[in-house]
């Protein structure tokens, strides 16, 4: 077995892009921008989410969203018709960005930067864009047993949104199981349940937002 040589390449991998990260953030933090990470599954209503968002910010802020997605432009276009800087990342197969992928999408002379990542709860979570802070949007339908499965995003992220509340009544979702699960992975997660199709709870969002 002593002729055997073992290479930990994901070790490898993560620590390269660790220090881009950190780059990164330096960087921002000379130009005054602020990079918010929004990560999620697909379906979960992050386009939507954003849309709310930029409505309640934008007269207070200059920003920029950067859409990841495998292909097509649909969710750039529809940002870019609120009237905000809107860039679309096509990532040609990868399931998440690293720093160095987020840093080509950064555009100048915004005040919040939003990476709207690739649809997916394990790939995203286990690169650090170089984001300021890390938001998640975990929708009722997906259910309230993900804080148990998918582990690691609700550990790095800042921020828990919880969307599509108005629909409650028709889905078997535990609120208060979903905040113990959430927080038992991370004490330090500020959760928010909303309803991005009809404004419930986006004001709370967004004054954190500020």
């Amino acid at each position: 077995m002593d002729s055997v040589r073992i290479i930990e390449i994901k070790e490898s991998v993560f620590a390269d892009n660790d220090r881009e990260a950190d780059r990164v953030r330096a960087k921002l933090k000379e130009e005054k921008t602020f990079l918010l990470n929004l990560m999620s599954s697909p379906g979960s209503g992050k386009t939507t989410t954003l849309l709310r968002t930029i409505e309640r910010l934008k007269d207070d802020l200059r920003i920029g969203v950067m859409e990841a997605d495998i292909d097509s432009s649909v969710d750039a276009e529809t940002i870019a018709r609120t009237g905000v800087k809107s860039i679309q990342l096509h990532t040609g197969g990868m399931c998440h960005l690293d720093a160095g992928m987020t840093e080509q999408g950064l555009t100048v002379d915004v005040e919040l930067a939003v990476l709207e990542n690739v649809g997916n709860l394990v790939c995203p979570a286990e690169f650090d864009t170089g984001a300021v802070k890390n938001a998640m949007i975990l929708s009722v339908p997906e259910g309230h047993d993900k804080p148990l499965k998918y582990p690691l995003i609700f550990t790095v992220c800042d921020a828990l949104i919880i969307n599509k509340i108005d629909v409650l009544p028709y889905f078997d979702f535990d609120m208060d199981k979903v905040c113990e699960y959430a927080l038992r992975r991370n004490p330090r997660l500020e959760i928010f349940p909303i309803s991005a199709k009809t404004g419930e709870g986006v004001e709370a969002w967004t004054m954190k937002a500020k």
